[in-house]
C-alpha cells in the first residue's frame, strides 16, 4: 500500500479532531528500549510524533487487519498492536497508569473499518427488528375495528365546564340584563341536559339586551316586538319587519305632511 507523506503529514496535524491522543512508550523494533512518544489516533490511523510540538510524525501505523491485546512486558501498562502476516510487525506500547491503558486499548480496538462494519450491521438488524415490531403493532390496533376505547379523563385532566346562560333574561327596568359571572342565579335546569330543552333539541340564544322606544315611537303607536322568538327564521323575521317599518316612518317624514 502506497501512502503519500505530506497528506498524511497535513492530515495528522491539521485541525480535525482526534479519536485519542496522549504520550505512550514504544519499544524499538531492533532495540528493546522503550521511547517516549506522542500519539494521535484519527480514525484507522495512528500517528507518532518525537514531540508533542512536532510539526511531522515520525511514522503512522494503519489499524487494519490487527489485534490489540494485554501483552508482558519489562513496562508496566504494556499492550501489542499484533497483524495477522507472518513477517508483520508486532507494536509493542505501554501507558503511563491503568486508566490510560484501558482507554487506548479501548480506543485501538474500534479503529478499524471491520469493527464499525459490525457496529453497523448490528445497527440495521436492530433497526429492522424495530420496524417489524412497530408494523405488528399497527397490524393489531387498526385489524379490530371499535378496539380502541378513549382513556376516560381523571379528576385533574376533565375539562373546565363554563356556566350555562339562563333560559329566561331577568330584567331591570325593563331592559335584559346580562350576567354571565361564575356563581350568578341561574333558573334550575330541569331538563336533564344543559343547552337543550326538554326534547332535547338545542335552545336558541338569548336574546341581546332591547333598546328603550322613543317617546315619538310612543306616540305613534309602534309597539315593541314580541320576546324570545323560538328559531332563528322567526327573529330574522320580526326584526326584519321593525326594519321596514322604521325605514317607512322616516321616508314618511322626510316627504314632509301631506296637504
Amino acid at each position: 500500500m502506497k501512502l503519500n507523506e505530506r497528506s498524511l503529514a497535513f492530515y495528522a496535524t491539521c485541525d480535525s479532531p482526534a479519536d485519542n491522543a496522549g504520550f505512550l512508550y514504544k519499544r524499538g523494533e531492533r532495540h528493546t528500549a522503550y521511547h517516549r512518544r506522542w500519539f494521535v489516533l484519527k480514525g484507522n490511523m495512528l500517528f507518532y510524533f518525537e514531540e508533542r510540538e512536532s510539526r511531522e510524525p515520525v511514522g503512522v501505523i494503519v489499524l487494519e487487519g490487527c489485534n490489540v491485546e494485554l501483552c508482558e512486558s519489562a513496562e508496566d501498562f504494556a499492550f501489542a498492536i499484533r497483524f495477522g502476516g507472518a513477517k508483520s510487525r508486532t507494536y509493542v506500547l505501554a501507558a503511563e497508569s491503568q486508566a490510560a491503558m484501558e482507554s487506548w486499548v479501548k480506543s485501538l480496538s474500534r479503529a478499524s473499518f471491520d469493527y464499525m462494519r459490525l457496529v453497523v450491521r448490528e445497527l440495521e438488524k436492530q433497526l429492522e427488528e424495530m420496524y417489524q415490531g412497530a408494523s405488528g403493532v399497527c397490524r393489531g390496533c387498526w385489524g379490530a375495528p371499535g378496539s380502541w376505547k378513549p382513556k376516560p379523563l381523571g379528576p385533574e385532566q376533565a375539562p373546565e365546564r363554563l356556566p350555562a346562560l339562563p333560559a329566561v333574561l331577568p330584567k331591570e327596568n325593563g331592559c335584559a340584563v346580562w350576567n354571565n359571572a361564575l356563581g350568578a342565579a341561574q333558573p334550575p335546569d330541569t331538563s336533564g341536559c344543559r343547552g337543550h330543552d326538554g326534547e332535547g333539541n338545542p335552545r336558541p340564544p338569548p336574546l341581546p339586551p332591547r333598546r328603550r322606544a322613543s317617546s315619538s315611537e310612543v306616540g305613534s303607536g309602534v309597539t315593541a316586538v314580541a320576546e324570545s322568538p323560538s328559531t332563528f327564521c322567526q327573529l330574522h323575521e320580526r326584526y326584519g319587519q321593525e326594519v321596514a317599518r322604521l325605514q317607512q316612518n322616516w321616508l314618511e317624514r322626510r316627504r314632509g305632511p301631506r296637504p
